[in-house]
């Protein structure tokens, strides 16, 4: 899902702050680099920052968590993150990133990495208050319940007076409910140049980002807030707020999918993944889940408890129910893979089938070829793995293993039971099981011996 905005009149630049503990979350993993719609909390604000148009993006991280600063870099490259060693409140945090950003004449706007729902629609409004004449812009919201946020004190038409944190608020400012998301955007010479006069005698011992609007009224410049819902400019601390996070970004993607054209009757059970492509004329059922790289085209249908990732999905398929696709599975078009089905780097042609208990792994299914039940391509000998490719129009017979590398050509069948060594050319029947043997009356006496047995031991 892509939040695009339009190319900017003027240069772009973001810090995002990633260099919380992240305490709360009580778990191994950095806050930062937990996933929300299988992705990380970061690359959601990388992502928010690059739609925005930003051409210079600077991750401030800690030292305590090295490998957040790993997966910054892997993705944008060296010097895409500045060390915040110690952690002295957003200010600082900010200022970390003044070297790297030294010659960069724009605009810079202030983001999270643990605000996920903060797309680039929800933060651009800032560069419009920036392109009016306002010489700071503060993202705000108005808060349900405002307890623990900074205060957004205003004059006529969002003017910005001050930010006034909580714990330094008196009665009558804790009363206002327009807070500060902390998403902040300047020019970047008048940010780090205000950053600098900022002081950390607060109840705290920090230093404020929050005191560069009071600083900049001071100088006679100009700040204006702009507003989002609070739901997109909500934080993940803990859990139960990176559940609530998920919620409010699937409700989202499966309203907006809906409104293409996809049916769902229980949108509530599907779970989708942030890249997530499903056209118009899909049906999706209850209790299907989107791991990340799946595309579905109009038609098809993914029938419940099934579970898609990394996977193509074409015209008219049915999938499912209970099928799994893991990554590579390609799925012709009004081909069929049915119940406890799992297709795993494989290509299955239009019209093809496999729909009962059977694992296709590696290789390919031509057009119209039928999978029997229980048929396995075995294709891995403990080292290393091997393809099986069936034909068009191959049968393959229940219960068949397919030891790859093999190749059943055109229009060939297997028996049911066979084990498959040897490629089997167009148009032939390969059997691979041994002869059936029939002893009459054989079972008869061994169940006359085995009750003997039973009577005498009673």
């Amino acid at each position: 899902m892509t939040d695009l905005v339009s190319k900017p009149a003027r240069p772009r630049a973001a810090v995002i702050l990633a260099a919380g503990q992240g305490t709360r979350m009580k778990s191994p993993t950095p806050k930062v680099l937990h996933k929300l719609a299988g992705r990380t909390l970061t690359d959601h604000a990388i992502d928010a920052a690059q739609n925005l148009g930003c051409e210079r993006i600077v991750v401030v991280v800690g030292a305590h968590s090295p490998q957040v600063g790993e997966s910054v870099r892997k993705r944008l490259g060296a010097g895409s993150t500045v060390i915040q060693d110690p952690p002295m409140g957003t200010g600082h945090a900010v200022l970390a990133a003044k070297d790297a950003l030294a010659d960069f004449e724009g605009d810079v706007v202030v983001t999270y990495a643990d605000c996920p729902l903060t797309t680039a629609g929800v933060i651009a409004p800032l560069f419009q208050v920036l392109a009016e004449g306002a010489d700071v812009a503060v993202l705000g919201f108005e808060a349900a319940d405002p307890t623990g946020y900074g205060r957004l004190v205003l004059g006529p038409d969002n003017l910005l007076l001050s930010i006034v944190e909580e714990k330094e608020a008196d009665a009558a400012t804790k009363q206002v409910k327009a807070c500060n998301s902390g998403v902040m955007a300047a020019d970047r010479a008048t940010l780090f140049g205000i950053l600098a006069d900022v002081r950390n005698d607060n109840a705290k011992g920090e230093y404020y980002l929050t005191d560069v609007v009071g600083l900049a009224n001071g100088r006679g410049m100009t700040a204006r807030a702009a507003f989002a819902p609070e739901t997109s400019v909500q934080g993940v601390n803990a859990q139960a707020e990176l559940a609530a996070a998920e919620a409010v970004w699937q409700a989202a993607r499966r309203k907006a999918l809906m409104a293409e054209g996809v049916t769902m009757p229980a949108p509530d059970t599907v779970h989708l993944s942030w890249d997530t492509q499903i056209a118009g004329g899909v049906t999706i059922e209850p209790f299907v889940v989107f791991g990340p790289g799946v595309s579905v085209a109009s038609g098809a249908v993914i029938k419940a408890f099934s579970h898609l990732e990394g996977a193509v999905v074409g015209e008219g398929a049915l999938i499912g129910p209970y099928a799994r696709l893991r990554p590579g599975a390609e799925i012709g078009a009004e081909a069929h893979i049915g119940n406890f089905v799992e297709v795993k780097k494989v290509k299955v042609g239009a019209g093809a089938k496999a729909n009962h208990l059977s694992y296709l792994g590696d290789g390919s299914v031509g057009e119209k070829a039928n999978i029997g039940a229980g048929t396995i391509f075995c294709n891995y000998d403990g080292f290393d793995k091997f393809e099986t490719h069936v034909g068009k129009g191959a049968f393959i017979g229940s219960n068949s293993a397919l030891v790859a590398p093999v190749r059943v050509g055109d229009g060939a069948m297997t028996g049911s039971g066979s084990v498959i060594t040897k490629d089997v050319e167009d148009g032939a029947l390969a059997l691979g099981r041994a002869e059936q043997t029939v002893k009459a009356g054989w079972a008869a006496k061994f169940r006359a011996l085995k009750q003997a047995k039973k009577d005498n031991k009673a």
